[in-house]
């Protein structure tokens, strides 16, 4: 997926220096500091932490039981509502969600329990006989889940507990949607995104066939037919284009397809290194590739949006380690075009300045070029085509962006529901994800042992 950069030199340094680079963002609770952050939890009756978490988790209840040094109990109490509790404690904005919620984010005490911490805490040290869960009996349904990503694993693994057996269809050749090929390195290291996928399959009921892809060799009329219900859980796979002349030349691209390339390396050493790098975006993609890219020994690298701090989606907590790296962050200029050499590739990117006219963004008339030897982009994503012949999936897409949901994950033909990123309800999160995967199978298995398909409330209007 980076062949667009094989003219630029490898990484400088070895494998270790650099993988030296890529271990957790924060280390770490010990038993000592987890015990002392827990005392610091009021277990609020109605505790606002658990409101804000999207997928429910019982906050005080699981702080409490490593307060009584019940690492089990409390382990599996996030489990029972996030079965990615391991990676969504690394990967959550917990700043934006349960630890902006705490009553100890106060203006005298400005220091919330550390929740995610916490939460890490007691899914890194709990000890199972098995998986902690067992599986319904058997109700003899069938399930196609398209996406082994976290909305899809989500879904399977809530529908095999309730009883149900599920075939899960996945394009790549890993599992792990967005942990296993889309979130930096640093936050998920190692090989934790795997050891949590077959931690979750360890369930049992779950069959996930690989190399599978809708509109290729899948198609969702036939699984429509085939199943007893279908959950999509497709996310996001096609960049957005940036419609510059030169997009296509070496030295730029989505910054989607580098990350994912650097997550599946085996010897970050052989990864091509810009000297100089710019990152086009404001979200928390961007940042994370200007980071990995600086580490990775890039000498300067500068992320460009075309609005100011305050209108960028990446969380502020997100925009200051890239500042404690070293990314350089240029706001209020927009792309105007791929700057190529006589070689045909990127030199470097022309940007406008930008200003806000009467609440509208304007274009000033003056211009930036930035010096590059690669370009990448995090301008966003949207969904695949969905497959021309299928007339199903053509009714279900909303103009190639997202798949129309109600808030049972329901989409409008009977027995197909959706979740994740390929919808358009909330954020996306991981975390959401995650309980729009877990809600649909709870939707799913009330259609199907309560009543069937055709009794369904009409799609509302």
């Amino acid at each position: 997926m980076i062949e667009t950069l094989q003219h630029l030199p490898p990484a400088a340094d070895s494998h270790g220096t650099l993988a030296a680079q890529f271990k957790d963002l924060a280390p770490p609770l010990t038993a000592r500091q987890a015990a002392i952050e827990a005392a610091r939890c009021l277990y609020c009756y109605d505790a606002p932490c658990m409101r804000a978490c999207p997928t429910g988790i019982d906050v005080a209840s699981f702080i409490r039981n490593i307060h009584d040094q019940n690492i089990n109990g409390a382990a599996i109490g996030i489990l029972k509502q996030n079965i990615f509790g391991g990676s969504c404690a690394r990967v959550c904005p917990t700043e934006i969600l349960c630890e902006d919620a705490c009553v100890r984010n106060n203006a005298v005490e400005r220091e919330p329990v550390k929740i995610g911490l916490l939460q890490r805490h007691a899914i890194d040290n709990a000890s199972f006989d098995g998986h902690p869960f067992a599986r319904g009996p058997a109700t003899g349904k069938i399930i196609a889940v398209v996406g082994a990503g976290p909305a899809g694993l989500s879904c399977a693994h809530r529908l095999a507990m309730l009883g149900h057996d599920v075939v899960v269809f996945e394009s790549r050749p890993k599992a792990g949607g967005l942990n296993e090929y889309g979130i930096a390195k640093y936050k998920l290291p190692g090989q934790f995104a795997q050891q949590e996928v077959d931690f979750l399959l360890s369930i049992g009921g779950i069959d996930i066939q690989y190399g599978q892809a809708l509109g290729d060799n899948l198609q969702l009329s036939d699984l429509h037919a085939r199943f007893d219900a279908v959950f999509l859980g497709l996310g996001l796979g096609a960049s957005r284009r940036l419609g510059l002349v030169g997009e296509d030349a070496p030295g730029l691209l989505a910054a989607t397809d580098y990350i994912a390339a650097l997550r599946q390396a085996s010897d970050l050493s052989t990864l091509p290194v810009p000297r100089r790098a710019v990152i086009i975006g404001a979200g928390n993609t961007a940042i994370d590739m200007a980071v990995q890219i600086k580490r990775l020994g890039a000498d300067e690298v500068t992320l460009v949006y075309r609005r100011g701090f305050d209108a960028m989606s990446a969380t502020g907590h997100e925009i200051e380690i890239a500042k404690l790296n070293g990314v350089r962050i240029r706001t209020w200029a927009s792309p105007l075009a791929v700057l190529l050499g006589e070689d045909g590739r990127v030199v470097g990117m022309r940007f406008e300045e930008t200003r806000m006219d009467d609440g509208r963004l304007a274009r000033t008339g003056a211009f930036i070029d930035i010096a590059a030897d690669a370009v990448f982009k995090a301008i966003g994503q949207a969904m695949e085509a969905p497959p021309e012949a299928d007339e199903i999936a053509q009714g279900l897409w909303q103009g190639g962006e997202r798949i129309a949901v109600d808030a049972g994950l329901r989409t409008k033909v009977a027995g197909i529901y959706a979740g994740g990123d390929c919808v358009s309800l909330g954020q996306d999160l991981t975390v959401q994800a995650v309980q729009h995967g877990k809600l649909a199978a709870l939707a799913i298995h009330n259609a199907l042992v309560n009543h069937n398909f055709a009794a369904e409330a009409a799609w509302p209007t």
